[in-house]
């Protein structure tokens, strides 16, 4: 049981009412075992920016893979696990007939998350993908945006936001919401791929500096662990939700 709500997380965050869905357990028991998973660090917890009454789980991915490894060398020392490392992947290992995959961030106003995400994505996967960023209701970048990525290396000045209607036509292998809000009522793309939710509070929302670095240094980790997603991905069926 807890096995299937690692997976399901893995593919991406959810509320409770879902992963009773998926799993196919009375609400009592789902948020039994994900106590426990709470409990032991591989799970966390958010309140839904949207609804305050709702909540999401997402999968610690770093205790995941350094508990995963460290299983193996309790077991035996020939069952000693090397964690991939999460420094951007090496070389493209897509055909060079291979286009890039296709990812697209969204959050509401496309000022902050969604753009750091698309510039993390940039930089770290180079031409293995082709990505953008978008928002439901967008509103200029904010200056701190462009602080905590310049910090990085990244010249986000000449971005400007984008609203994410001029892309639904379009096909993409990924498409990630980050605001919980724009994800309960964000539009079907019809030619999407893999679906998932990042369930990450705005920065603006809260006072300094502070929460714009938390913010990317989330997104590093997710977006490193996409890239091995992206990099090892098998064939799916359109519209399934896949471990972004």
């Amino acid at each position: 049981m807890r096995w299937r709500l690692l997976a399901e997380l893995a593919r991406s965050d959810r509320q409770v009412r879902e992963l009773m869905g998926l799993v196919g357990q009375q609400q009592s028991l789902t948020s039994y075992h994900l106590g426990q998973l709470r409990a032991g660090g591989l799970v966390t917890v958010r309140r839904s920016s949207a609804d305050k009454r709702d909540s999401y789980y997402s999968l610690n991915l770093l205790a995941c893979r350094n508990l995963l490894a460290e299983a193996g060398a309790s077991l035996h020392d020939g069952l000693r696990l090397v964690p991939a490392a999460l420094a951007p992947p090496g070389p493209n290992p897509r055909r060079p007939d291979q286009p890039p995959a296709r990812v697209i961030f969204l959050c509401t106003g496309n000022s902050s998350r969604s753009q750091m995400a698309e510039a993390i994505l940039q930089q770290m996967g180079g031409d293995r993908v082709a990505v953008v960023s978008a928002g439901g209701q967008p509103k200029p970048l904010h200056p701190n945006t462009v602080r905590v990525m310049s910090e990085s290396g990244v010249d986000m000045t000449t971005r400007h936001p984008k609203q994410l209607s001029q892309f639904l036509e379009q096909h993409f292998d990924y498409v990630i919401t980050l605001c919980d809000r724009l994800r309960e009522v964000c539009p079907e793309f019809p030619r999407a791929g893999n679906l998932a939710h990042w369930s990450m509070p705005d920065p603006a929302a809260e006072r300094g500096y502070a929460p714009f670095q938390r913010t990317a240094e989330e997104l590093r980790t997710r977006v490193a662990f996409l890239l091995h997603a992206i990099d090892h991905a098998l064939p799916s069926r359109e519209g399934r939700e896949t471990r972004a």
